[in-house]
């Protein structure tokens, strides 16, 4: 949906005919949306299957831009409209391509891995503030943090780690020099038992500082 300048909504593109299960969204610098579908009903514990990209231009036309991404989540544009980076959450990895002159997307490749990236953020220093594993599921320790995020570089360096005592879902940068970083932390149950996660309404939204402002779009 689009809102005109009088108020009024009106329907700006149509999605029903490339995918369902809409989930992740960003806009360029000159009006291309680009959002994603993870292609199955993940909270109803349905079997996996390929996720995409679409691409909606300025004057509501629609199309499919990539696929095959397993389970694709939150995005980033450059600064310079150049690249798109994408979470790729079930193989823990950030997934960069080219955007052409069109809005197409080309030359698929892995910006980083090791990690369990969901909603990011990009800086002025080209970095990438991203979610990593649960550190409680993977070492087996009961003290050890369930949520962190880190700030990576192109190959994957951590070059800051914030560990937290829940989940981190999302991070933004934003404030009025775009150096406060925002993250989303709540507890995950795994999704199992995710109606009693919501129930418990654990959800958080911190803040710190960051050292280098945010950049590009969202």
């Amino acid at each position: 949906m689009r809102r005109e300048p009088d108020g009024s909504m009106v329907q700006h593109a149509d999605l029903s005919g490339i995918a369902d299960f809409w989930n992740e969204i960003v806009v360029d610098g000159r009006g291309n949306i680009y959002l994603n579908s993870i292609n199955f009903e993940f909270l109803r514990g349905a079997s996996p299957t390929s996720g995409i990209i679409a691409l909606v231009t300025p004057d509501g036309s629609a199309r499919q831009v990539a696929s095959d991404l397993a389970f694709p989540n939150g995005m980033v544009v450059t600064p310079d409209n150049k690249t798109l980076i994408i979470s790729e959450s079930f193989t823990g990895r950030l997934i960069a391509f080219d955007i052409e002159a069109d809005g197409s997307l080309s030359n698929r490749r892995v910006w980083a891995e090791g990690l369990a990236p969901d909603g990011i953020c990009m800086d002025t220093e080209g970095a990438i503030w991203a979610q990593t594993a649960n550190t409680r599921a993977h070492t087996g320790h009961d003290d050890a943090p369930e949520g962190a995020v880190a700030r990576v570089c192109e190959g994957g360096e951590v070059l800051q780690r914030i560990e937290h005592d829940r989940a981190i879902f999302a991070a933004m940068l934003g404030g009025l020099d775009r150096k406060t970083l925002f993250l989303l932390a709540a507890q995950w149950r795994g999704i199992e038992q995710v109606n009693e996660a919501v129930a418990a309404r654990t959800g958080q939204v911190l803040i710190c500082q960051a050292p280098v402002p945010g950049a590009g779009w969202p």
